[in-house]
């Protein structure tokens, strides 16, 4: 996992950075100059610290989203537990190989409830808190949302090609959801990886991987396949894709740069560019 320099940023650094703080009525203003108002479903990735600092944290910045949509809308945020895969998988940082056996043995199976997220940033964790949210129960690569379609979105997302056809990903993409990229960049658009799915190009490949689950409430280490995802040129499709559509609109939440824009618009384009410039 590679961190940015803003989840790095200490608060005394946030502070200093920050001319005026951001606070729940200055972000709701925010949300609403991007006319959330009109998006039936989101799927947000964002960092906190890229706003600036805010006056109530996470919670503010939450409540200012859910505030700007409106609760006949439905939010959708990825709640990915990287930890609970194949440990001969883990690159960063990796563990020795006389671990690996017990790490398998003994990790806890995943619990929609209980199992932490892990590097997806404190405006998703105090987003998970809420008592109506839906978790899937897919044990590395969930998402979790509110609102009258939450259910639709996180069931039956499956194990096996955790980001295919029976994920969230593409309930998002059967529904013509919208994406906020919220202070970070094409690179945390997780949307992009159904269109590794979809797309054909040289090399494209399965890899086996693991994970502890529940299966009729006891706890298994379950193999299962998925496909080599590959996050390395997705700045690169990002940028093309804004330059060569109007499908992104950019606006400011308080500090940060913002990118709102249709998922199946960046599905669909992401598609035809892996097959032509994946070689």
């Amino acid at each position: 996992m590679t961190w940015s320099k803003a989840d790095l940023m200490t608060e005394e650094e946030l502070i200093g950075r920050t001319k005026s703080p951001a606070t729940l009525s200055s972000l709701t203003r925010d949300f609403e100059a991007l006319e959330l108002s009109k998006v039936p479903t989101l799927m947000v990735h964002s960092s906190l610290s890229a706003l600036g600092w805010v006056v109530g944290g996470s919670q503010a910045v939450v409540l200012a989203l859910q505030g700007a949509l409106g609760e006949e809308a439905t939010l959708v945020m990825p709640s990915h537990s990287s930890p609970l895969c194949d440990p001969a998988g883990w690159t960063n940082p990796p563990v020795p190989q006389s671990w690996f056996e017990t790490i398998r043995r003994e990790m806890p199976a995943f619990d929609q409830e209980m199992t932490p997220t892990r590097g997806m940033g404190a405006i998703v964790n105090c987003f998970l808190s809420q008592h109506d949210v839906l978790r899937s129960n897919h044990p590395s690569e969930s998402f979790c949302a509110r609102g009258p379609l939450a259910a639709q979105i996180t069931d039956n997302h499956s194990l096996d090609m955790c980001f295919g056809e029976r994920s969230p990903l593409a309930r998002l993409y059967d529904l013509d959801a919208s994406v906020l990229l919220l202070g970070v960049g094409h690179e945390s658009n997780t949307s992009l990886h159904l269109a590794e799915y979809r797309a054909n190009w040289p090399g494209k490949k399965i890899v086996g991987d693991g994970a502890p689950i529940l299966v009729n409430g006891e706890r298994r280490w379950q193999r299962y396949e998925d496909l080599d995802l590959d996050s390395d040129d997705f700045t690169t499709l990002g940028e093309d894709f804004e330059r060569d559509t109007s499908s992104v609109r950019i606006g400011r939440v308080g500090l940060a740069e913002c990118r709102l824009m249709s998922q199946r618009a960046a599905v669909d384009y992401a598609v035809r560019w892996m097959e032509r410039n994946r070689t």
